[in-house]
């Protein structure tokens, strides 16, 4: 337990501290500014990953690219129905109302660092870190750390309520049950991104940086349980929802080996 206690602190810290150390872009422009800023604790999670790896690289395996058909699919399947249910319900109780569209320059580069930052995010909560602790301890105590850690990386949702910290929390149960599911990262990396991707950039419903544009002038009013408040999307019990039904599909699949 003690060995594994040091190596998670080492890992999380050595990669806070490097990432702190890389230099700020220069750029003027926005989008190129907020790519250099999500690229930095990328390059220093992929490098404490590969060095971490190597080290314990006969007594844990990451399985980072296992099954690719079958997480892509996956996860371009389920991302679309994790994001469409609750944006659906939403709209046909006039919960949510689009009032126009912002013109975003460099709107690639934006989605782009959207992108780098789920893959960041997802090497540092599911890979190594999780990987070690299931393989050296078992899978409740891996499950039960990275969920701690994901939603404490997510503090804002402390600010706005229990449901919105019930949301982050189950948001990560459900990447960690399709990673058992799926066999690899890549399927909850690729719902994590078309969560991001599209809740956020496109309808303006998920919390990124603040400086992260939207495409879609949307605005969400009703009940502030049911459209989620400040966290929007995010915030509402709809979600909550959708999450609990996914996590309990995907740990009935993985039981029954479908």
């Amino acid at each position: 337990m003690a060995s594994t206690i040091i190596k998670f602190i080492g890992f999380f810290l050595g990669w806070a501290v490097l990432t702190s150390i890389l230099p700020l872009s220069s750029s003027g422009e926005p989008a190129i500014w907020r790519l250099w800023a999500e690229i930095k604790p990328l390059l220093a999670i992929l490098a404490f990953t590969l060095i971490f790896w190597l080290i314990e690289r006969k007594n844990v395996e990451l399985h980072l690219f296992d099954n690719p058909v079958k997480g892509m699919v996956l996860g371009v399947i389920t991302g679309i129905v994790w994001l469409a249910v609750p944006v659906l319900v939403m709209y046909i109780a006039k919960i949510i109302h689009f009032d126009g569209t912002n013109s975003i320059k460099l709107f690639p580069v934006w989605l782009s660092a959207a992108f780098l930052n789920v893959i960041m995010q997802e090497l540092l909560v599911r890979g190594y870190l999780y990987q070690m602790i299931k393989q050296k301890h078992n899978i409740v105590a891996a499950t039960i750390v990275v969920t701690v850690l994901f939603t404490a990386l997510h503090g804002g949702a402390f600010e706005a309520g229990v449901v919105p910290v019930l949301n982050v929390l189950t948001m990560s149960l459900l990447m960690t049950v399709v990673l058992e599911y799926s066999g690899s990262i890549i399927a909850p990396t690729i719902m994590h991104f078309l969560w991001n991707g599209i809740g956020a950039l496109v309808l303006g419903g998920v919390s990124l940086a603040d400086d992260y544009p939207n495409l879609l002038i949307t605005n969400f009013t009703g009940n502030k349980i049911l459209s989620g408040g400040v966290c929007k999307i995010e915030g509402s019990i709809i979600v909550l929802f959708v999450n609990m039904i996914l996590i309990f599909l995907f740990m009935f699949l993985k039981i029954n080996k479908v």
